[in-house]
């Protein structure tokens, strides 16, 4: 079971996400400011920040990017109703996903097991694979060890960018809608608004990119979604 971190003011929230999450065997721990939860979540190991972006202190998208300057763990952000644009700015941040309030514990939990499993099998990578191996360009994705080298140098992926970038080159050369896209790199309970998806594409085309400004792999389909072109041809 992976340990969790809520970072969270409420105090009535801040209990029903832990006991949730608690009953179902995960190690819990809380804070209830941007200070505190920062440096508790720089100073132990957690396997995943459950983060709400309204904290005295100092604010969660703060937070969010701080963590990212120094630590790889998987964010969960908690948002309000209305609150795309910090949405979007805290998935530009580095956050991996997101939760509207009002929202059910076993929404959270949901969202909480999916994104632990992606991390397990990222943990789980053998010393050696020969099969599974996807290349484009100066890239190679290897589908086994979940490893991404631009001419044998690691370039650093997250669990979601992961499964995005493998999303894409299994489905090399087909138009993908945006809701498409997000439930063959997510799973099909996986709920977000076409602008956060365009914001989680936009980190990848930083990644693979030589300019993302005019994309050679992923391409935008105007009306549709995106398309990855694996050989970088128009």
């Amino acid at each position: 079971m992976g340990r969790v971190l809520v970072i969270e003011d409420d105090d009535r929230i801040a209990r029903l996400v832990s006991r949730a999450l608690e009953n179902e065997g995960f190690p819990t721990e809380r804070a209830a400011t941007g200070p505190t939860g920062l440096s508790s979540a720089l100073a132990a190991d957690f396997d995943l920040v459950v983060l709400d972006l309204m904290l005295p202190g100092r604010s969660g998208l703060e937070i969010c990017a701080e963590l990212r300057a120094h630590s790889s763990v998987p964010v969960i952000m908690l948002t309000a109703l209305g609150e795309e644009e910090d949405r979007v700015v805290g998935l530009e941040l580095g956050a991996d996903d997101y939760v509207t309030k009002p929202f059910s514990p076993r929404e959270l939990l949901a969202r909480i097991q999916a994104m632990l499993r992606r991390q397990a099998m990222l943990g789980a990578r053998p010393a050696a694979a020969t099969a599974g191996v996807a290349r484009f360009g100066e890239f190679e994705l290897n589908l086994t060890t979940h490893m991404l080298r631009r001419n044998g140098e690691l370039v650093e992926l997250t669990s979601s960018e992961f499964s995005l970038l493998r999303a894409f080159v299994g489905n090399a050369g087909r138009p993908l809608s945006r809701e498409r896209l997000m439930e063959l790199a997510h799973g099909r309970d996986h709920d977000a608004t076409d602008r956060s998806v365009d914001v989680q594409v936009l980190r990848l085309r930083r990644l693979i990119e030589p300019d993302p400004s005019k994309p050679r792999y992923i391409k935008t389909v105007w009306g549709t979604g995106y398309v990855f072109v694996g050989d970088g041809t128009t």
